[in-house]
């Protein structure tokens, strides 16, 4: 009789702890699965937010700023007119106004923009608004309205100001001018990262760079603001590229923790970029 005690007792300590981790990943499943996804620019005492896939396409318009050596001031129109025209994504339709406007930009093949697959490339939308912002004398001084309507011509000129804060916080942030002021809240990858995405994605955003992959990292060679703004671009593409942790001027980003940036031993003469690793 005792026997049969001792084993009953046995088997309902088993079903209790069986129990218990059931219901432990139940919580960390449920836990991920409630996870608002979000990027967040903080600029003073002001922050402003995009869903993630607005913030990675805002993230390669700021780069290409960058990379062609223009000021803060230019991506902040770029961003507050992009999110005007298409709220910072690359739809393939236009509007009433403009039936053939396409891109981030949506900007027309009609008005001399380009074909419809260049206007649907965000890197040649991106070049093209550009090369048309530069061409407006003194843009660097003007209201963003004023500046971001001589480029686009658009049907409704004032709309453009109501962005002005959310293009000056994420033009900031980067163009690596505000360090540690670009954080992304994520859920953990569902699949391994590959640094060689990484490396291509840096390429096409600011033209090449010095990278070396060590493992499941990428290190660039980079320092002062070009550092913080490849670091904060790294967070902006991490849902897409699966980067879990990037390190930087002594700060770290560690997408797991959801903590922002926290102080590290990060150097200040190299960015890593961390991808997640294949399931085991």
């Amino acid at each position: 009789m005792r026997r049969f005690r001792r084993a009953i007792v046995a088997v309902l300590a088993l079903a209790l702890v069986a129990g218990a981790i059931y219901a432990i990943v139940a919580v960390l499943q449920r836990s991920e699965t409630l996870v608002t996804e979000r990027c967040v620019a903080v600029v003073g005492s002001e922050s402003f937010e995009l869903a993630t896939d607005q913030a990675a396409n805002a993230s390669l318009i700021t780069a290409i700023a960058v990379q062609r050596g223009l000021p803060p001031r230019a991506a902040s129109i770029a961003l507050a007119t992009a999110m005007q025209e298409s709220r910072l994504r690359n739809i393939n339709y236009g509007d009433q106004a403009g039936p053939d406007s396409r891109g981030l930009f949506q900007q027309r093949p009609s008005q001399g923009w380009g074909t419809e697959a260049q206007v649907m490339d965000p890197v040649y939308a991106a070049n093209a608004f550009y090369d048309g912002l530069i061409k407006v004398p003194g843009y660097e001084t003007m209201e963003i309205t004023q500046a971001a309507q001589t480029v686009q011509r658009s049907a409704f000129p004032r709309a453009y100001a109501q962005h002005e804060g959310m293009g000056r916080a994420f033009a900031s942030a980067l163009t690596g001018h505000s360090e540690s002021s670009l954080d992304c809240t994520l859920r953990m990858p569902e699949a391994a990262g590959d640094p060689s995405d990484v490396t291509t994605g840096i390429a096409t955003a600011f033209g090449p760079l010095p990278a070396t992959v060590q493992g499941r990292s990428v290190q660039l060679d980079v320092t002062g603001t070009q550092a913080w703004a490849v670091a904060h671009w790294a967070v902006a593409n991490a849902k897409a590229l699966s980067i879990t942790q990037v390190d930087v001027g002594g700060q770290t980003w560690n997408r797991e923790k959801r903590n922002g940036w926290e102080a590290s031993a990060a150097p200040a003469e190299t960015v890593t970029i961390t991808v997640s690793a294949p399931a085991t």
